[in-house]
């Protein structure tokens, strides 16, 4: 029982923090040397970035590898009045699309170096579990890419 309650304290203890601007997640990964991930998501009008918020990237299986590995990014792009973003927190969201989404897919997630090479990229929902996912980006962190 103890075992299981420690579990569970460590695990509402891992959180990550997604950052919303480029410049600030690429002086951490060069700091860090870690990678970038940047999803582009519509958060309130997007089904598939809305799913793969919920099914993956909140999934404690994807904290808990992003919380040592990796930087986090979200560009999102709401639609209703009541989720609107600061118009500072737009302009960086616009910046980060011309840069990495110019043909605005959502979602469209992405893998990116310390120093902006895009590793991989995801157009839609992953359809995959998380574990893959982790998988799939641990590839990169595990051979020095």
């Amino acid at each position: 029982m103890k075992i299981l309650f420690v579990s569970f304290i460590i695990a509402l203890l891992t959180n990550v923090t997604w950052l919303g601007d480029y410049n600030q997640a690429t002086a951490e990964a060069a700091k860090s040397h870690k990678l970038i991930l940047i999803n582009f998501s519509g958060s309130d009008w997007c089904g598939p970035c809305i799913r793969e918020r919920k099914e993956i990237l909140e999934n404690q299986a994807f904290i808990n590898y992003a919380a040592d590995h990796l930087v986090l990014v979200r560009a999102d792009f709401p639609r209703q009045k009541k989720n609107q973003l600061s118009k500072e927190q737009v302009k960086l969201n616009e910046a980060l699309a011309d840069k990495f989404n110019p043909d605005g897919k959502f979602p469209y997630t992405l893998l990116i170096d310390e120093h902006g090479k895009v590793l991989k990229d995801w157009d839609g929902f992953p359809n995959e579990s998380p574990e893959k996912f982790v998988d799939q980006i641990s590839s990169f962190t595990n051979t020095g890419n």
